[in-house]
């Protein structure tokens, strides 16, 4: 794939800075530390702690070795296998693991150490990771604009929350999925800055809706300036799932270029794009290769990942946020921002007198862990992780295929409009006095689509299928059968918390009875044990069985 205009720098568009943005100035205290590094200079400017004082010594740590995890499933996703292994235990198969050390005094200048980790430090990565980041986005994401830099922040919810204070205005409105990620929208609300949502379908964001949207916008009405930033999750999207193609992302991107929008992309499931879901009884046992860390390798990996918007970004109004919380550990509070450079600028401003730099400790061993795997053991270590939450998502959906007759139909509109959806109903009892019991009720319960990446399964529940129902009673129908399953001990996303309506002030959610399915971390036995409950309790509620 190539792309015209790589290469180009990226233009002005400072314009779209926020008045408060446009008014931070530089943290006095940390504009000295740039003379800090400085040889020779003898600095009593800061109130430093002597590292004389911290009280570690080094930090020591087992790191598992990148080829932990095989690149393609070692056998059929059965309930029997998975169970076998959990009574084999976890330790089963010793994890293989390499030691390294950080020290508190560098054996060689400019190595990995605690005294500088520990410091107090700019809002910018340390030098090491500064270094791999670069490489990283050079070789993962190849932005179009030549001009990028790299901001390192505490996870996507402090780069997004960074991002949206700096870009908007009170009662400014932000572009966003009609189903979205919960916390970035209440992150903003209280600065006055609403939701605008866009339809979906399979593949995401419409680029149609958003055309029509943006074309016949009407500030009175609307009460509001017409949007000029975006806020979008396009791999694995949250909560539904999908994945925007190649030739959807280029749409967006044009029609933001036609509009001047900002495009803000959320993607920390870049990484967990797991293919197309097939059923057990077609999958094959996948080989075992050694899967030693190669270029090459890395190569054809990333030429199967779907493109970043960074890849078609020739002007620079792209700001991507990656996290390392889906591949190493949400707890290392770590991600970055990859962005044109007066953006990055304001946003360290932002940085310096909020988080500051993210925790040293977590700092420091991530920084240790990539160095040791090196760039080409860190890209081999994300292709065992897609395998392993592959074989997660495939044992799940195979559990729900065995608790309830899935009917596969193709969508023609909605969310999932383009995609086969499998509608779930009870599976017929095979006595004759029960064959003719659940004839009569059986009914469509709920429908899903098996996600493409991610972690979550997006359940549509098909409250107008309820004995009892009547319109207006989604919303009380969906809280009883979420509490129900609560009280059974399951606990599922209600969707009505992903619904962008329902927190734009004046927009009611019209389209109730979702739950988002999580099946990222829990054991195998307890993703049967769940989908065995979840069948129960759905049933007695839909009355296809005796109560």
């Amino acid at each position: 794939m190539s792309i015209e205009k790589h290469g180009t720098k990226s233009i002005d568009l400072s314009h779209h800075l926020s008045d408060l943005s446009k008014a931070r100035v530089e943290s006095p205290l940390k504009g000295l530390m740039k003379y800090f590094a400085q040889p020779g200079i003898l600095s009593f400017a800061g109130g430093l702690p002597s590292p004389a004082y911290f009280p570690v010594s080094d930090i020591s740590a087992n790191v598992l070795v990148p080829e932990s995890f095989a690149l393609s499933p070692t056998e059929p996703s059965t309930s029997l296998s998975w169970l076998w292994k959990l009574f084999a235990g976890h330790n089963a198969t010793k994890e293989k693991t390499q030691a390294v050390t950080i020290p508190k005094y560098p054996a060689i200048k400019g190595d990995i150490n605690l005294a500088t980790s520990l410091q107090y430090g700019q809002a910018v990565a340390q030098g090491q990771l500064q270094d791999f980041l670069k490489q990283f986005i050079s070789e993962v994401y190849r932005p179009a604009f030549e001009d990028w830099t790299v901001l390192i922040d505490t996870g996507n919810t402090d780069g997004w929350s960074r991002a949206v204070t700096t870009l908007c205005n009170p009662g400014e409105g932000v572009l966003c999925e009609e189903w979205t990620y919960p916390s970035a929208m209440a992150s903003m609300l209280p600065f006055n800055i609403k939701p605008v949502p866009v339809a979906m379908d399979g593949l995401g964001m419409k680029s149609d809706a958003l055309e029509n949207l943006l074309s016949q916008w009407d500030p009175v009405s609307r009460q509001m300036p017409r949007p000029h930033v975006m806020y979008i999750v396009p791999v694995g999207q949250n909560p539904s799932g999908s994945t925007m193609s190649v030739v959807r992302k280029k749409q967006i991107y044009d029609i933001c270029v036609k509009y001047d929008v900002i495009i803000v992309e959320d993607d920390p499931y870049y990484f967990l794009q797991l293919g197309t879901y097939t059923f057990k009884d077609d999958r094959s046992p996948g080989a075992t290769p050694s899967g030693k860390p190669s270029a090459d390798e890395s190569k054809r990996y990333i030429s199967t990942l779907t493109p970043s918007f960074l890849y078609f970004d020739y002007e620079g109004r792209v700001i991507r946020l990656d996290t390392f919380s889906k591949t190493i550990a949400p707890g290392s509070r770590l991600g970055w921002f990859t962005c044109n450079a007066v953006f990055a600028e304001r946003l360290e401003r932002q940085g310096e007198t909020s988080t500051q730099a993210p925790c040293g400790f977590g700092q420091a061993v991530i920084t240790k862990i990539l160095t040791h795997w090196t760039y080409d053991g860190y890209i081999r270590w994300l292709r065992g992780l897609r395998t392993e939450y592959q074989q997660r998502r495939d044992f799940f959906v195979d559990c729900l295929a065995e608790e309830f007759h899935l009917h596969a139909v193709p969508a023609v509109t909605g969310v999932w409009e383009g995609c086969i959806v499998y509608q779930a109903s009870s599976i017929a009892k095979k006595s004759t006095s029960m064959t003719e019991k659940y004839s009569a009720r059986n009914r469509t319960m709920f429908s899903f689509v098996p996600p493409v990446a991610g972690m979550f399964v997006w359940m549509k529940l098909h409250l107008d299928q309820h004995p009892s129902f009547a319109p207006g009673d989604e919303d009380t129908l969906e809280t009883k059968l979420w509490t129900k399953l609560a009280e059974n001990g399951v606990l599922f996303g209600p969707g009505w918390i992903f619904a962008a309506n329902a927190m734009a002030e004046g927009s009611p959610n019209n389209d109730s009875g979702h739950f988002r399915v999580s099946f990222s971390n829990a054991e195998f036995a307890d993703l049967k044990k769940a989908v065995t409950i979840f069948g129960r309790v759905i049933r007695e509620f839909f009355q296809e069985e005796d109560l």
